[in-house]
Formats: C-alpha cells, sequence, structure tokens
C-alpha cells in the first residue's frame, strides 16, 4: 500500500504516525543500522538500543522544553498506571491532593488516587453532564494540599482546558491526548504525564516529567518499579524498557522538530480544529457540537447528527469513502474525530467535505 492509498485515519488512539516515520520504521525492520537484525530483537543493553533510548530522551527534553531540575522518564503501563503511581510518588503519608473531575479519564484518576491517598474531588463537572471546563475560580484548593491534579484533554468528552488553573499549589497533569500540542508551563507543575499513543507513537508507552527535588520524599515502602527514583537513576532502563515505542517515538519527536517543533503544531491543531468546528457551526444546526464553545478540545471533535440512524449511516459511508475511527466513544455516543499531531490537514479538509455532501444528501 502506497502513501497515497492509506485511509483518512480519525482513530482516538491509538494515533495516526507520520508516513516518513513509518517508512523508516519499514526500511531498517530486518536490519537496524548495519546491526543485521532489527531494534525489537536487540539486547536493550546493546550499543545500537542505548544511542536510540538516550537520543529519544534528549529529543523529548529540548523539544518540550524540559528544564534541567526535571526528570524525564520513559515507563510501561500507560497513563493509567500512572493514576496510581503518582499519589504513591509524590504523596507522604497523610498528604492529600486535589483532583479535578471533568470526565471519564480524570474520573478515572480520581479513583486510583483515593486508593493510594486521602485525596479529593476539588470540582466535578458530572452535573453538566462533563460538557465543559472548569474556571479557576470554581475549583476549591484546601489548605495543605500537596498538588492538583487536571487532566488537560478529555478524549472521550471531548473538552480541553484552553489554559490550565492557575492556583496556589502545583499542578499535576494528564496531558495524554494532547501531549507536546502546545507549549507546557513548567513553572506551574511537579509532574506531567501522559501515554504516547494520542500524539507521539505506539501503545505500551507513557512519558512522566517530574520535579527532581519530589523524587523520594514519600517516605513509602514502595517496590522499585513504582518508585520514580528506580527510574531516574537508570535513564529510564532499570528493566527492559519499551523498546519499540521508544524507537518509534524517538522518530515523531525527530519528525515534530524538523516541522517547526511545539508552535507549529499549535497552529497545526488550531487549523485542524477550526476547519471541524466551522462545518459543524456553519450547519444551521444539523450537525451540532454537545460541549461548551469555550473548552472546546483541538484533539477530539465531538459531534452529534439528528438522530443515531443517521450517525450509523454517517459512519458507515465515511468508512466507504476512506475516513475510519468515526464513531463516538460507545459511553456517550455521536461522531468523534481525533485529530492528532500526525494527521494531515487534508484528512480534515476530506471530512468537511463529506459532511457537507452527506447533509446534502440526507436533510
Amino acid at each position: 500500500m502506497s502513501a497515497s492509498t492509506r485511509v483518512h485515519n480519525f482513530c482516538a488512539g491509538p494515533c495516526t504516525l507520520p508516513v516518513s516515520v513509518l517508512e523508516e520504521v519499514r526500511d531498517e525492520l530486518l536490519d537496524f543500522d548495519g546491526t543485521g537484525m532489527s531494534i525489537i530483537e536487540a539486547s536493550h543493553r546493546a550499543a545500537a538500543y542505548d544511542a536510540v533510548h538516550m537520543q529519544a530522551l534528549a529529543d523529548f527534553r529540548s523539544l518540550a522544553a524540559v528544564p534541567d531540575d526535571f526528570a524525564v522518564l520513559f515507563l510501561q503501563g500507560g497513563a493509567s498506571l500512572q493514576f496510581a503511581q503518582v499519589p504513591m510518588n509524590l504523596l507522604a503519608d497523610g498528604e492529600t491532593a486535589g483532583y479535578v473531575n471533568t470526565g471519564t479519564w480524570a474520573k478515572k484518576a480520581l479513583g486510583d488516587a483515593k486508593k493510594v491517598a486521602p485525596v479529593y474531588e476539588a470540582w466535578s463537572g458530572a452535573d453538566g453532564s462533563f460538557s465543559r471546563m472548569p474556571s479557576t475560580d470554581e475549583i476549591e484548593v484546601r489548605d495543605g494540599s500537596r498538588y492538583l491534579h487536571v487532566t488537560s484533554n478529555e478524549t472521550i468528552g471531548g473538552i480541553r482546558f484552553p489554559a490550565l488553573p492557575t492556583v496556589d499549589v502545583p499542578l499535576v497533569t494528564d496531558m495524554s491526548s494532547d501531549f507536546l500540542s502546545r507549549p507546557i508551563d513548567w513553572d506551574a507543575h511537579d509532574l506531567v504525564y501522559g501515554g504516547a499513543q494520542k500524539n507521539l507513537g505506539p501503545a505500551g508507552l507513557a512519558v512522566v516529567v517530574v520535579r527532581k527535588d519530589r523524587l523520594s520524599t514519600h517516605g513509602r515502602d514502595l517496590t522499585s518499579y513504582l518508585d520514580y527514583a528506580t527510574h531516574e537513576s537508570n535513564d529510564s532502563m532499570a528493566n527492559t524498557p519499551p523498546m519499540f515505542a521508544i524507537y518509534v517515538m524517538g522518530k515523531v519527536l525527530s519528525w515534530m522538530q524538523a516541522e517547526g517543533g511545539l508552535a507549529a503544531f499549535e497552529q497545526r491543531a488550531a487549523e485542524r480544529a477550526s476547519l471541524l468546528y466551522g462545518a459543524i457551526d456553519g450547519s444551521d444546526g444539523w450537525y451540532t457540537c454537545p460541549v461548551d464553545e469555550a473548552s472546546r478540545s483541538h484533539m477530539n471533535i465531538v459531534f452529534r447528527l439528528p438522530d443515531e440512524d443517521l450517525e450509523k449511516r454517517f459512519v458507515a459511508e465515511a468508512a466507504e469513502a476512506g475516513m475510519v475511527n468515526l464513531k463516538g466513544h460507545r459511553s456517550v455516543g455521536g461522531i468523534r474525530a481525533s485529530v492528532y499531531n500526525a494527521l494531515p490537514v487534508a484528512s480534515v479538509e476530506a471530512l468537511v467535505d463529506f459532511m457537507a455532501g452527506f447533509r446534502s444528501s440526507n436533510s
């Protein structure tokens, strides 16, 4: 299959990857860098992989402008493991933290954290069906809180913080579904984490960026893998890392640098989102977006049609036209177009054209 025959992939995760990266992976699959084997067959202690690993760490730090006083960790378990690992590492016995409940993923983070420490809900969007993000003055941060946990973008609900809350405690932010799609304010954070499979590479890898002076302050008797300090002191190679995911992500990071860095990808995200929301808002109510306009995601655009039968037909006919993975999450229904970093603007343009034709044929 050539690049010209690839589908327009709007999957919410794993993500579309740059064709140039896929071609590099293909070309190196049987023989990586003259080793006579693929990177996924090599030892993680071999010089060939060590170079890949260390370059990926350096490129992530450079691309995200991570300060020297933060550690960059490559971990397994995805973002879901971090729901428990974060409070294990940042909260000492009896310490608390606030959690902003903005939807499915924030709720999961809160639920797992409660099993580790006496954390609390600082705001909930449940009464409004998680259709918006809160303003800073709606968030109740209790005295003595160690951090405030937020989810920058809710993949299922299609909402995002246009700007993260400004509070008197450090932020911990799950950035899984908008990771490296816009600059990060490191001064406001103690920790940022996310799964790589939305914007940066294949599934199987989480990236955790944590302030170094927060390591080993929890006083807990953690198993070695669950302690961030283990990974920081071993450059994320205390055990066999997810080598293939790191290898591919490293290529994506290099591609992003060559394409202009985070400023360029923030602009691209805004352009893709603007095209889709423009088509929705310009349809005279035939397509509707169920989220607050100020909280609209730039990564996961959700919308509804006049009835569910039309939505099913929309998904099926779009797939026939080469636009796949547009069905909304089973918990909310509707349509969801995920437009991550590597998705070409041309894919969004194709979807917008399809939306116009489908409306014309069915209204």
